[in-house]
């Protein structure tokens, strides 16, 4: 863990370094305005943004921005930002809004239909300047609900970025999740607010996989699904200071499904609160899957009428497989407040091979209806100390 810590200290304080050379070597900044872009909100603005980003991506003086200015709105269709760039740092400045098409028919697709805004092989980019990004996914929403479509884009997708830095902004109303990270590395996100309706389908806030030392912290995240979802390739993630709900808690996968062989490890969760969702600090593999979860730490944990406040679960596909993702070197501790049902502890581990080295300290979890709360648990092996409720199947410290 003292790795991660390292980590999380390189990171935060890149921050203001990187803050420093874009104020020391001021360069050019390239409006979108300049380039085309209306901003009315109606005319497709995407070829603007791409002649911008071109431009300022072949920079060789200094630290260029790209403006979108406050005070406008500018409709993009799907879209891609490429790299490598000439400078080592590379500016957004985001001050006004970005929204997507407002109806299915009105989306342009290029070859892949995965995501709307693409950001790939780029080092040193900044995203920042308290702007917004919408997706206007309502009608995604409801084409999913209605089983007429099954191929919903996430928002904005980073693929293989190194040092990114992205904050300060409101992300809204995704057709899918809101963020993704994929093969990125060493990046810090920060003061976020992401929120789509309750009841908006796979909205997850940010989807991270096979990515390494990345930091998440003081941000608000209000979706329908997973606030935070780390997935497989997932290592030295740390998430601080993150308010989660409504949602589906911070969760650790789902793994192993269609019997794939995924991996997790090194994650630590900080000082987090979950308000009003269906989960709170959760681990889900599927059964029939192989690899590992493990050296997960949730600490320092507030529940606010939270379902399920903690939970371990391999059967989140019930099968008769004799594999499973090992799931081990997991701590709990000080996890308080209250939840929104007499259950508390989950721990349902695999039959096969359990789960091993479960640590639960200083857990207080009281029912928000009054009811004394218990835990249920499966298979599982380790210790707890100071537990409200008490967890049967672990040992007493």
């Amino acid at each position: 863990m003292e790795l991660v810590f390292v980590a999380i200290g390189m990171l935060l304080l890149a921050s203001p370094c990187m803050c420093g050379r874009m104020k020391l070597n001021a360069g050019p900044k390239f409006n979108v305005i300049d380039y085309g872009a209306t901003g009315n909100g109606q005319i497709d603005d995407s070829q603007a943004f791409v002649k911008a980003w071109e431009e300022a991506c072949d920079a060789r003086d200094g630290t260029p921005t790209v403006v979108i200015p406050k005070g406008k709105t500018f409709m993009l269709q799907p879209v891609a930002f490429r790299g490598p760039c000439k400078p080592s740092i590379v500016n957004i400045q985001l001050k006004g809004t970005i929204i997507a098409p407002n109806s299915i028919e009105a989306w342009k697709w290029p070859n892949e239909r995965d995501a709307w805004i693409r950001f790939l092989h780029i080092s040193g980019l900044v995203i920042h300047g308290g702007g917004q990004i919408n997706g206007q996914g309502a009608p995604w929403w409801n084409c999913y609900s209605n089983r007429t479509c099954h191929n919903r884009p996430s928002a904005l997708h980073f693929h293989d970025c190194e040092n990114l830095l992205l904050r300060g902004l409101t992300h809204m109303n995704s057709p899918k999740n809101h963020i993704s990270l994929n093969k990125c590395n060493g990046s810090v996100i920060s003061d976020l607010h992401i929120f789509a309706p309750v009841d908006s389908p796979n909205t997850d806030g940010i989807d991270i996989s096979e990515s390494s030392n990345i930091v998440i912290q003081n941000s608000m995240i209000e979706t329908g699904d997973d606030c935070i979802a780390i997935n497989h390739g997932s290592t030295f993630i740390s998430i601080i200071g993150i308010f989660c709900g409504p949602g589906h808690g911070i969760s650790v996968g789902s793994l192993g499904k269609n019997g794939a062989c995924e991996t997790v490890e090194e994650i630590y969760v900080r000082n987090c609160t979950f308000s009003g969702t269906t989960n709170g600090a959760r681990i889900k593999t599927w059964m029939g899957g192989e690899g590992y979860a493990r050296k997960i730490t949730f600490e320092d944990i507030v529940l606010v009428e939270a379902k399920n406040p903690v939970i371990i679960d391999q059967e989140y596909d019930p099968s008769d497989s004799v594999h499973a993702v090992r799931v081990s070197d997991v701590t709990y501790h000080n996890v308080r407040g209250t939840s929104n049902s007499a259950h508390a502890v989950k721990l349902h581990c695999d039959k096969t091979i359990g789960c091993t080295n479960i640590v639960l300290k200083r857990i207080n979890i009281t029912s928000a209806s009054g009811e004394e709360t218990y835990a249920s648990c499966k298979n599982a092996n380790g210790v707890c100390s100071s537990c409200i409720p008490h967890v049967p199947c672990l040992s007493r410290e």
